[in-house]
């Protein structure tokens, strides 16, 4: 799993396993977002397996799936709000990190 710092409080990755959530939590994070719709690959574990993980170490999840290439106006609002509400620091994951980015960087721009 390589983690990526985008700021302070935003850091992305890609596909995590419930397996990863013990990491994930020693490296500090305090929240989860799944920006990867369900079913995208075959062998990519069911969010809610990650999300029950990820709740029984502590922590908080959230899902906002993004279909790869269809980022839309709702996913970058449902994100920003999702930074604005969640305890920090957050990790947000899909399959590469490159969505999670994107939206990230999406917030941004809206706030100009």
């Amino acid at each position: 799993m390589e983690i990526r710092q985008i700021s302070e409080d935003y850091s992305v990755t890609g596909q995590i396993v419930p397996a990863d959530v013990a990491q994930i939590r020693a490296a500090g994070f305090r929240s989860v977002i799944c920006n990867r719709p369900d079913g995208e690959q075959v062998d990519q574990p069911a969010q809610d397996e990650v999300r029950a993980a990820v709740e029984a170490a502590g922590m908080t999840y959230r899902y906002i799936p993004v279909v790869s290439g269809q980022m839309t106006a709702d996913n970058v609002a449902d994100q920003a709000r999702a930074l604005e509400e969640l305890p920090t620091p957050v990790l947000a994951y899909c399959r590469s990190g490159g969505r999670c980015t994107n939206l990230f960087l999406a917030i941004q721009q809206s706030r100009g």
